[in-house]
C-alpha cells in the first residue's frame, strides 16, 4: 500500500522511480540501506528521496535534521507523503526550518542533562578523562634526566611514551 502511494505521488510529480528501499529493522542503529541511499545522493545519482513517514527516515530529530540539511545542500529533494513535507516547496522548507529549531532545542536539553550528570558525578568524587600515568612518574623522570639519561632510555625504563618524558622535562624547566 505504501509503495503504491509513493509511486503514484512520484508519477504525479513527473519523477522516475529509480530504486525502492525497504528497511524493516525497527529501531536499528545500523541502517545500511539508508546509508547506501545517502551515498547515492552524495554521488549525485538521485535527485529526490520520497518517504512514507518522517520516522521512516530519521530515528531522532537531530538525525532527521542533519540528513535533511545534507540532502538540501546536495540539491536532493526530500518529500514525505503522510506529513506533507516537500523540501522543494516554500512551505516544506519552512517546516524543515522549524524541525531544525526543535532539533537544536533537543540537543541543548541533552547537553544540559549531561553537564548536570557530570557535575553530580564530580561531587561524588568521580574523575573524568584519561587516568594519569606518566605524570605519576614525574619525580623518576626528572631524577633520571638530571643523571643525563637519554629521553628515549627514560621512556623505556619507566614504560611511558617518549613524548610524555619530553613534556615532563619541559614543564619542569
Amino acid at each position: 500500500m505504501q509503495e503504491a502511494a509513493l509511486r503514484e505521488y512520484a508519477e504525479r510529480r513527473g519523477w522516475q522511480v529509480i530504486k525502492v528501499v525497504c528497511e524493516t529493522a525497527s529501531g536499528a542503529k545500523q541502517r545500511p540501506k539508508r546509508d547506501a541511499l545517502l551515498a547515492a545522493a552524495r554521488r549525485r545519482e538521485i535527485d529526490a528521496v520520497l518517504v512514507w513517514k518522517l520516522d521512516r527516515w530519521g530515528r531522532s530529530t537531530a538525525d532527521l535534521v542533519t540528513t535533511l540539511q545534507e540532502l538540501t545542500a546536495l540539491g536532493v529533494i526530500f518529500a514525505c507523503l503522510t506529513e506533507a513535507l516537500d523540501l522543494s516547496t516554500p512551505m516544506g522548507r519552512a517546516m524543515a526550518g522549524m524541525l531544525s529549531v526543535f532539533a537544536e532545542f533537543e540537543r541543548d536539553l541533552l547537553r544540559e542533562r549531561v553537564r548536570a550528570g557530570q557535575a553530580h558525578a564530580r561531587s561524588k568524587g568521580v574523575q573524568f578523562g584519561r587516568p594519569q600515568t606518566a605524570a605519576l612518574r614525574t619525580d623518576e623522570v626528572l631524577r633520571l634526566h638530571r643523571k643525563n639519561t637519554p629521553k628515549a632510555e627514560i621512556a623505556r625504563r619507566l614504560g611511558i611514551p617518549r613524548t610524555s618524558v619530553i613534556r615532563i622535562i619541559a614543564d619542569a624547566a
